[in-house]
């Protein structure tokens, strides 16, 4: 084995720590493999005969590409839903990686994801190295710019924010589906009061960009989401996607559009539809009758 080779298998020993520390940073499985490379880039060009802990290293590495990944997008006031954000049922995951899988559908779940967005960069990092992943203090200042003392503040902040997290999505499949697919019914039926019924009345409607070119838009708020769907969703089908359920419209059995949903004490509180292809095309989805 030369060289490369061996410090590709050293590499590959820690990608699944590395991926899971991107994710919870940017929240995208798409941005998280490109911090993930730049590290093995950056690792492949360096002399790494130095380095003692090379888990500590580029986990270090990871993080800084993501923080400047977050910065750069606070600056293009990007809305992070843009980016087709990977969901308990609508996202793009390595159906072959069970540590992927895992890293998209732990204990940790949508919710904190959607806070953490809330967080500036500098606190995002501080929380999810420190509290995620147990990265000290005094190795995560460096990174952020800051003293310990401060740095232990921007945790300290992203803490009390992220306490206040709604509800921890619904799991249990079954009860999701019966729940998705009563929203299926009411939406064939333009049943407007039973939409509201199934809505949390907070409830977010996202669209991606793809879905967006087709004519969809978001919405807000249950009277506004059910209005979108009362008479609508005529052609959509019931589906496991990424082994949540989940609606889908698959003209000719081809998958053109899939809506993804969150639901949380009993009632629907996110749906977000994606119609890109290429993310499709990396969705772990079976159509089931109804």
């Amino acid at each position: 084995m030369d060289e490369n080779e061996f410090l590709a298998e050293r590499f590959e020993q820690h990608r699944a720590r590395l991926r899971a520390v991107a994710y919870r940073m940017l929240g995208s499985t798409g941005e998280a493999e490109d911090a993930v490379q730049e590290a093995w880039l950056r690792l492949s060009r360096s002399d790494s005969s130095d380095v003692e802990n090379l888990g500590g290293w580029l986990t270090t590495v990871v993080a800084r590409v993501s923080l400047n990944m977050l910065r750069s997008r606070e600056t293009r006031r990007e809305d992070p839903w843009d980016a087709d954000r990977p969901e308990p049922a609508v996202g793009s995951q390595d159906t072959v990686d069970p540590e992927h899988q895992a890293v998209l559908a732990d204990s940790v779940g949508l919710a904190l994801v959607v806070v953490l967005d809330t967080l500036t960069p500098a606190e995002r990092l501080a929380f999810v190295l420190h509290d995620m992943f147990a990265v000290p203090f005094d190795e995560i200042a460096p990174i952020v710019e800051r003293s310990t003392a401060a740095t232990r503040q921007l945790a300290s902040r992203a803490r009390r924010r992220v306490q206040g997290a709604p509800a921890a999505p619904e799991t249990d499949v079954s009860r999701q589906r019966e729940v998705v697919e009563a929203f299926l019914a009411a939406s064939r039926g333009g049943e407007f009061e039973a939409l509201l019924a199934l809505l949390d009345p907070d409830v977010v409607l996202r669209a991606d960009s793809a879905a967006v070119l087709s004519g969809a838009a978001g919405a807000r708020g249950a009277a506004a989401v059910a209005d979108t769907f009362a008479g609508r969703a005529k052609a959509a089908q019931p589906a496991l996607i990424n082994g949540a359920a989940g609606l889908v419209w698959a003209p000719g059995g081809q998958p053109r559009v899939v809506f993804g949903f969150t639901i949380r004490q009993g009632r629907i509180a996110e749906i977000d539809i994606l119609a890109d292809p290429e993310q499709l095309a990396l969705l772990d989805l079976e159509v089931l009758p109804g």
